[in-house]
This record gives structure tokens, sequence and C-alpha cells, in this order.
């Protein structure tokens, strides 16, 4: 599996006094999927191991980190439909919670969460969740996707519903000195939920990402696109990107990798391949985000009172 380090991150331009935080160290492992669970879950204890060594505090992996990408068909047309697992004591919690305890670092992944729909009632759905697990094995916090793709090759509203909106829409929680946001995939492509981790005083995103090849149009490639959206968001928001996306070819889709680590001026301090297992371990200056948000003040001269058009839904 290959390493790729970004140490002594580049220096802040905008930065007027010393930094008031040490800075971070994080990681995004990039892996396909394996048929054989055991295979796949060492795989990625592979992946967090190195990252692990490197002397990395919080290792993120890929969306729905144990299963293969289900939503490719929609659940009536596939063979063996994934079922949703439960938040705490499913395999991706024990998975994860194993692997922090033996490694001594947070662990973040993604999972197919079974909960009943707000209200009590029964639509067949669950939750794509990310889950950032202590180095003590004990949930540090979870976060339901907020957006869910309804294209072809990502039916992801047949087998998910929406994250509730509210106060629990858009949590943070605290790793050292830094404030992590963990929503997920497509949440990435929506301005309005990164300003919202923003406004919350959101340090890091973390997006865990399955996507790749489009069905219906084959000769597009959306990866530039799809970088550059999450470069501009970190941009706009003052915020540090994390975002490991898979590799390789499942029922039909081949998934791009790219994942990479961006930081508060746009600067992509690593990035993988396109078709590699990798381990991107990066060093996350916390205060860029104040030096930048000093000089560009845009959380202070926003203007919610002409913003209503944003909410209207006719």
């Amino acid at each position: 599996m290959r390493l790729i380090t970004a140490y002594n991150p580049p220096a802040s331009p905008t930065r007027t006094r010393p930094a008031d935080r040490a800075p971070l160290r994080v990681a995004a492992v990039q892996q396909r999927w394996h048929h054989d669970p055991a295979e796949h879950r060492a795989a990625l204890l592979e992946g967090i191991g190195l990252a692990a060594a490197e002397g990395a505090r919080v290792v993120c992996l890929q969306e729905l980190t144990l299963s293969p990408y289900f939503a490719v068909v929609r659940r009536a047309d596939h063979p063996a439909p994934a079922e949703p697992e439960e938040l705490l004591t499913g395999p991706t919690s024990t998975f994860a919670a194993e692997a922090a305890r033996e490694h001594g670092v947070y662990v973040h992944a993604s999972l197919y969460e079974k909960a009943p729909a707000p209200g009590g009632r029964d639509d067949g759905l669950g939750y794509n969740t990310a889950i950032l697990v202590a180095p003590d094995g004990t949930l540090a916090q979870r976060t339901r996707k907020t957006h869910i793709p309804v294209t072809e090759g990502y039916y992801e509203d047949d087998w998910f519903r929406a994250g509730p909106a509210g106060d629990d829409a858009f949590p943070l929680v605290t790793v050292d000195e830094a404030r992590f946001g963990l929503p997920t995939c497509w949440d990435q492509w929506f301005p309005e939920l990164a300003r919202a981790y923003s406004l919350a005083g959101a340090d890091v995103l973390v997006y865990p990402t399955a996507i790749g090849s489009e069905p219906g149009f084959p000769g597009f490639d959306s990866q530039p696109l799809w970088q550059k959206v999450i470069t501009g968001n970190a941009v706009a928001n003052a915020t540090f990107m994390v975002v490991p996306n898979r590799i390789g070819a499942e029922n039909g889709l081949t998934f791009y990798g790219s994942s990479f680590i961006v930081d508060p001026y746009g600067r992509v301090l690593a990035q993988a391949p396109r078709d590699e297992p990798a381990v991107l371990v990066a060093d996350l200056d916390l205060d860029a985000r104040r030096d930048w948000l000093e000089l560009f003040p845009f959380l202070t001269t926003r203007r919610p009172d002409a913003y209503g058009p944003l909410t209207a839904t006719d």
C-alpha cells in the first residue's frame, strides 16, 4: 500500500501572529472493496496501522466502509440486498472500535445504519451514517448523511433516508484542539452544508466517499469537478477537507479514488492516485482557518436577511 505524507504544513500566507494551536496529524485510507470479509478488514487494518505508525491521531475510511457499494441498483433489483446494521453493536462500529483500541487512534468509518424513521413509522430505509470512534473504543460522534443522490448508478434514495434537519444535523466533535464535522459523500456538493459547519466552528470536514463513473455517460469524468467543488468549499468556509474515496470496479461502477486532503487556502496537501490503495498522512495547521478568516471575513460579512430564496421549496 502506497504511503503519501505531507508533514511540516505550508506557511499560512495571511498569518499575523503565532499559531495558538499545534498542528494535527490526520490520515485518509483509500481502498477497494474485497469480496472476502476477512481480506477486506485486513486491507483496511493495514492502512490504519500504517497511518498510526506515522503518528496520525485521526484515520478516516471510505463510505460504507465494510460493504460493497450496493446502491448501484435499486433494492428490488439487487440479487442480495444489504441490510442495515445497529449503530453501536454492528460490524462497522465493532471493527472501528477494535482498530482504534489496537492502534490508539481515532477511527472514522461509515455504515448503513438501522434506525426507525422520525415518528416511528416503517419506511424500509436506514441512514447512511458516519462515525468517529475514540482510542478507547467508545463512540465519539455519529452524523447521518443529509443529502441523498437519486441518479443512475447511485440510487441511494432506495436505501437511505435523509438525515433529520434541526439541532442534530451538523454536529461537531473535538479531537485534541480541532473541531471535526462528519458529513458524507453527496453532501460535499452542497455549499450550504459546508457553510453550516463552518458557522458552527468546524476546522475539519471529513467526507467518506464512493464516487466514480457515470453509467449513463461513460465518456464523462466527474473527478476534476468533484475535487474543484470540495476545494472551493474549503476556501469559502476556511475548513480543511479530508476526502477518502474508494477504488476498484463494483457492479458496473469504477470508482476513481483520487482521495485528497486540502487546506483552507485550497492547497492540496496530499493526494492519492486513481487506482491504487494508498494512505495519505498530513499535518494540519489548524490556525490557518483563523488567519484566512481574519483577512477574508466570510462568516461575519454574510447577509442572512437576503437569503430567503435559499430555503424556498417552490
